[in-house]
Order: C-alpha cells, then sequence, then structure tokens
C-alpha cells in the first residue's frame, strides 16, 4: 500500500468531511451566483460574468466529487441544477426582499452575499491544499492548486463590483 493510500485510509475521514464541505460551499455559491444573474438580467455583464464565473464552482464541485471517493465520500458529481438552486435561493431571497426594495439595494446585498461565500471556499481550498500537501497527495492539491485561483477571481469580481456600485446605490436616492 502506498504512502498516500496509507494516509487516505487514516485520515479519510476528516479530509472526507472537508471535501464534503467545500463540495456544499462550492454548490452554494455556484447557486448564488446563478440567483445574481436571473436577479440582473438587463445588466448584461453581471448577468453574463455571473453564469461564466458560477460554472466554475460547478466545475469545481464535479472534481470533488471524484476525489472524495478516495477519501470515503459520495458526492453527487453533478451540482444541483439551476432551476432547483434558484429556488431555493428566491426563498432565501424573498426575506430580503421584504427589508430591500430598491432592486440597486438588492445587487449590492447579492454581491455582498457572494464576496463572503466565495471568502469562505476561499479557505476552505486553502485547508484542503496545506491538508493535500502534508499527506503528499499530489492528486488532491493539484485539484486545490486548480481551483482556488478560480475562486480568488469569483471573490475579486464581486469585491469589484461592490466598490464599482456602493456609492452610487448608498448615496443616490
Amino acid at each position: 500500500m502506498s504512502v498516500v493510500r496509507t494516509l487516505r485510509s487514516l485520515h479519510g475521514n476528516k479530509v472526507g468531511a472537508a471535501i464534503e464541505e467545500l463540495h456544499r460551499a462550492e454548490n452554494d455559491l455556484a447557486g448564488a451566483l446563478l440567483h445574481l444573474s436571473d436577479r440582473q438580467r438587463t445588466d448584461q455583464e453581471v448577468f453574463h460574468v455571473a453564469r461564466d464565473i458560477a460554472r466554475w464552482s460547478q466545475q469545481h464541485a464535479r472534481d470533488l466529487a471524484r476525489v472524495g471517493s478516495d477519501y470515503g465520500v459520495e458526492l453527487d458529481p453533478e451540482p444541483e441544477d439551476e432551476s432547483a438552486l434558484l429556488a431555493r435561493l428566491r426563498q432565501k431571497a424573498a426575506e430580503a426582499v421584504g427589508r430591500l426594495h430598491e432592486p440597486s439595494l438588492l445587487l449590492l446585498a447579492d454581491l455582498r452575499h457572494i464576496h463572503r461565500e466565495a471568502a469562505g471556499v476561499s479557505l476552505d481550498w486553502e485547508v484542503l491544499a496545506q491538508t493535500a500537501q502534508a499527506m503528499q497527495d499530489r492528486e488532491l492539491l493539484g485539484l486545490c492548486q486548480d481551483a482556488h485561483p478560480q475562486t480568488l477571481r469569483q471573490m475579486r469580481w464581486a469585491d469589484a463590483k461592490v466598490k464599482e456600485t456602493a456609492a452610487q446605490v448608498m448615496v443616490t436616492g
């Protein structure tokens, strides 16, 4: 048995739980991006960029499902379909709509939510990368090294959009 396989069996439950949580978080981030895209159909940039970068999270979820089986975790390789994600997010968003009536405030709230989600996903990728490195699991480390930069780009995009819209939304009446 290889060193990597031995380490996987010894630490599989912890690593499997981390992979499972990251899989859930990537699905949630994809859903938040698709929800933003759905709500902002008239803003072509937001609509298309949010959809494009949501695909990254969907692919990350597929990749995590693939490596999760090495750690005894069976994950759905297909991310939730768009209609299921949007239905779940619309339910959550209905609560926010009661508090935020203006579309521009909804946009700002959605962008802030995406930034927070992406920041959490980024930290999870960092934890998994450090774990993979310590375990000398090259496959898992490679996945982390491929996916994490995309998550950072998702976070930077949300941050840039917040900076672009915040003053305008908050100052204009």
